[in-house]
């Protein structure tokens, strides 16, 4: 049977829950759910494990507790000590340079300033060869620094679309799980992956164009 990790990135502690920077977290503990995975704290990986079935896989499903900057030391524990290879490690992370509610899949690449994976990276011997999926967050709007933005919980709005956000990030997960990379790219790398709970009303022309075009 197939052995795959997936691991979330975050921080621990109740100051941080919630927030934009700890995705990765709150992704694992909805895979928990979906899956009926319960995760238990583990001193010897330095991370909160939980192991079970996903059809015909064994699923590992992870939070560090060293810390985003020491991700890599818990990372490397669970690899080793399950012998997995790196084809079959998962790690979802925030990603600011991504509009809130998109998904980039990517079977390798740098770490892009993200230091939980450049940990991850350096503690993997530098291989860049390890499966992410990026979790868009968005950016600050100025005078707003990136360390306090990402850090802070999602707006009242984002909060709205977070649960859309976590089912597709569930769907892209299973994906990659039963089909391979390269299909939950192609499905889940789109543009838009949740529902715009906020788009302007159409004006009177175009309800009168529409229902034109209906009559004709």
């Amino acid at each position: 049977m197939r052995t795959t990790l997936i691991v979330g990135l975050g921080n621990p502690g109740t100051q941080y829950e919630g927030t934009r920077h700890n995705i990765g977290f709150t992704a694992i503990e909805a895979l928990s759910r979906q899956f009926n995975i319960v995760g238990k704290a583990d001193k010897k990986f330095q991370a909160i494990v939980g192991i079970g079935k996903v059809g015909d896989h064994r699923v590992i499903l992870a939070q560090p507790t060293t810390y985003m900057n020491l991700s890599g030391q818990a990372v490397q524990k669970l690899l080793a000590y399950y012998d997995i290879p790196l084809l079959d490690l998962l790690v979802i992370y925030d990603e600011a340079a991504l509009p809130f509610g998109r998904l980039r899949l990517r079977p390798s690449g740098s770490d892009a300033g993200q230091k939980g994976m450049r940990s991850i990276q350096q503690s993997l011997g530098g291989s860049q060869d390890i499966p992410r999926i990026r979790v868009g967050i968005g950016s600050p709007t100025p005078p707003m620094a990136m360390a306090d933005y990402v850090l802070a919980r999602f707006s009242p709005s984002e909060r709205e679309s977070l649960d859309d956000l976590l089912i597709t990030m569930q769907k892209a997960v299973e994906a990659w799980l039963n089909e391979g990379m390269q299909t939950a790219m192609e499905r889940f790398n789109g543009p838009a992956i949740i529902p715009t709970k906020n788009e302007p009303k159409p004006s009177n022309t175009a309800l009168l164009e529409s229902n034109k075009m209906k009559e004709d």
